[in-house]
């Protein structure tokens, strides 16, 4: 396997292996820090993030960083001509009157005018605030008042109604302006007579300790919060991302690195994705849907080295290939394949600590099914992808394991908007399926007491915005305490278990951790999004919703129609059982005093528009219980 033998060789040379430190910290046997810090310091350039454009088009004004769809084709964007349109709209802002540290709200899908809008607020001194594109009025309005956001850049009609209805509520209305109508255009030419060198002045003004960004959070039991996040915290957040990751996978691949970029930039990964790819000049492109219908011909046409998503994308194009082959008559040889792809990948990743490998007999296994069904898989994600990188919730290990034989090494990290997306990743020359890797550079990661996980370092944000009883309560002597729960072993690789504030208690006193059980959950076919309940409970119980596409393909094969009613399928005992197949998997992370013990189908699923999904995809659990309380109820009254 190529990529087998090209992360040996990497991890063979001297100016990529060993180049962080780990220092664990054992109180009572038990590993409680862990910190890491580089060998040899990479260096670091002066300036903030808002310089990045400038000094890419001074050092390497022909270099391409940007690909921009244009009449259906990806155009390339220098690093020169980037630099040129940053200062054209941050001149427009400027004579539109944005004063030094007002901020700029942008509400848009992923597309490259998001990114020059970012970048020129920056240059003109300001501060952004990111809105997703998906958000109700009340939601915008929320944002737009507790930012104090002057000014507002919308990408659609649909999105200028939604802020006009949200303005009403705020006490001074920004300015708005809208992307499909030609602000680009607009500000350009407004800002005409504003000179150049004002631009120069406003950048050269900032420091990293000046805010950058306030993104706020999913908002899962109330209000989102406005994470403050200065330009030293994406600064120091892009170059540890580029530092650890973008050397080796040179070296794999031996290819000039590229992604495309499909994840909602209002989402704090997404956007440290952006600026450190910008940083080290990794050609990006924008796509902005992440439906698999939409984006696999994007993938087909960009041909990205390696792209950076959720579990969720993960679990579609492993599910998509099992689909496609049932439909024709495959279905058992993709599952032969699924479960040699598993050992593979397990005898793949033993190889990295000292470990034989995968024997002859399974390197033939993996040969012949790279034929029937790996090289499909590389196929739907452009062909040139080797690596990837997982963010945003615990990725299924099996499904970790099955992209590994495919060729494609998935990446996990962990972190939150509060540190500036990533505070964990996985080493790129020492992968450990199951965890979220080690502390990156210059970060600290503490287990507390009660296994709530703490960090401390440079990405760490300053404060939660008008709300300092709320920054109060989560930084304490530098440490900010995530919410999560998790675990540190012997090499400081953190593992989460859980959400600290969700944590199940029966009435036979068994505390639970439901995440657990979830994430292994979705990761099976048919299922769409559930949520475990059980809190003053005598056992574990589960809501799950079916996943459309899925119960298409499912009733397809079955020759049934696909308009079944949903009354005739929830005691469908073919439907149940798979669905029961899909929890005893869930079951076998967990002791059987924490295992489901009975589930109700649901019909339609949780989705931001009826209020019971956040727009980072996490389940709102009090408004699903609220929803579906009769449902819980009669899980229990048996």
């Amino acid at each position: 396997m190529g990529v087998r033998k090209d992360l040996k060789r990497a991890k063979q040379r001297g100016d990529l292996a060993d180049r962080v430190t780990v220092e664990v910290i054992r109180e009572g046997g038990v590993v409680r820090e862990a910190r890491t810090s580089w060998r040899t310091p990479p260096p670091v350039a002066p300036g903030t993030t808002a310089d990045i454009p400038f000094v890419n088009a001074e050092q390497a004004p022909d270099a391409v960083v940007l690909r921009r769809k244009e009449a259906g084709t990806w155009q390339p964007v220098t690093a020169a001509a980037f630099a040129r349109e940053v200062t054209g709209v941050a001149r427009g802002l400027i004579a539109a009157g944005l004063e030094p540290g007002d901020r700029v709200a942008l509400m848009s899908r992923t597309r490259y005018e998001w990114e020059l809008f970012d970048f020129a607020v920056w240059a003109a001194g300001g501060q952004t605030v990111p809105i997703y594109p998906t958000s109700s009025a009340d939601q915008v309005e929320w944002i737009l008042r507790d930012s104090g956001a002057r000014f507002l850049v919308v990408e659609t009609d649909e999105h200028a109604v939604t802020a006009a209805s949200a303005a009403v509520s705020v006490p001074e209305p920004p300015r708005t302006w809208r992307i499909d109508a030609g602000a680009v255009a607009r500000l350009t030419d407004l800002g005409r007579d504003v000179a150049e060198e004002e631009v120069a002045k406003r950048r050269a003004d900032l420091t990293p300790d000046t805010t950058a960004t306030i993104c706020y959070t999913s908002g899962t039991t109330g209000r989102p919060k406005g994470c403050v996040l200065t330009h030293g915290n994406l600064r120091a957040e892009a170059l540890n991302t580029v530092q650890l990751l973008h050397p080796v996978f040179e070296a794999v691949t031996d290819q000039t690195a590229s992604t495309l970029l499909f994840l909602p930039l209002a989402h704090i990964l997404g956007r440290t994705i952006q600026i450190a790819c910008l940083q080290a000049r990794i050609e990006l492109g924008h796509c902005p849907g992440i439906k698999p219908d939409e984006l696999r011909p994007e993938l087909k046409n960009f041909r990205p080295t390696f792209v950076v998503g959720v579990p969720y994308l993960f679990e579609k194009i492993h599910d998509t290939g099992r689909a496609t082959a049932e439909k024709i008559g495959r279905g058992a040889s993709f599952d032969r394949a699924d479960r040699i792809a598993v050992r593979y990948g397990e005898a793949f990743m033993e190889a990295f600590r000292g470990g034989r490998g995968p024997d002859l007999a399974l390197r033939l296994a993996r040969g012949l099914y790279d034929l029937l069904v790996y090289r499909r898989v590389r196929k739907e994600l452009g062909g040139r992808l080797h690596y990837a990188i997982s963010g945003g919730s615990p990725l299924d290990r099996r499904l970790n394991l099955f992209f590994a034989a495919c060729g494609i090494i998935v990446y996990e990290g962990y972190g939150l908007t509060e540190t500036t997306a990533a505070a964990t990743l996985v080493p790129p020359l020492d992968p450990r399926p199951g965890t979220v890797g080690r502390p990156i550079p210059g970060t600290a990661v503490r287990i507390a007491d009660d296994g709530e996980v703490l960090i401390k370092g440079g990405i760490v944000f300053t404060a939660y915005r008008n709300n300092p009883e709320a920054t109060e309560k989560a930084l304490k002597d530098g440490w900010f305490a995530t919410g999560d729960l998790g675990s540190l072993d012997e090499d400081g690789y953190l593992t989460i278990t859980g959400r600290k504030k969700d944590i199940l208690i029966t009435s036979g006193g068994k505390n639970v951790s439901p995440s657990v059980l979830e994430d292994r959950l979705r990761s099976r076919p048919l299922i769409g999004q559930c949520m475990v309940v059980g809190d003053n409970r005598p056992f574990v119980a589960a809501l799950i919703t079916l996943e459309a596409d899925a119960l298409e393909h499912w009733l397809a094969v079955r020759k049934r129609p696909a308009d079944t009613p949903f009354s005739e399928l929830e005691n469908d005992p073919e439907l149940l059982a798979a669905v029961q197949s899909a929890v005893d998997y869930a079951n076998e992370a967990v002791s059987r005093a924490e295992s489901i013990r009975a589930f109700r189908l649901i019909e339609g699923e949780f989705t931001e528009e009826n209020g019971l999904l956040t727009p980072s995809l996490k389940v709102k659990r009090h408004a699903v219980a609220a929803a579906y309380a009769d449902r819980i109820d009669a899980l229990y009254d048996r």
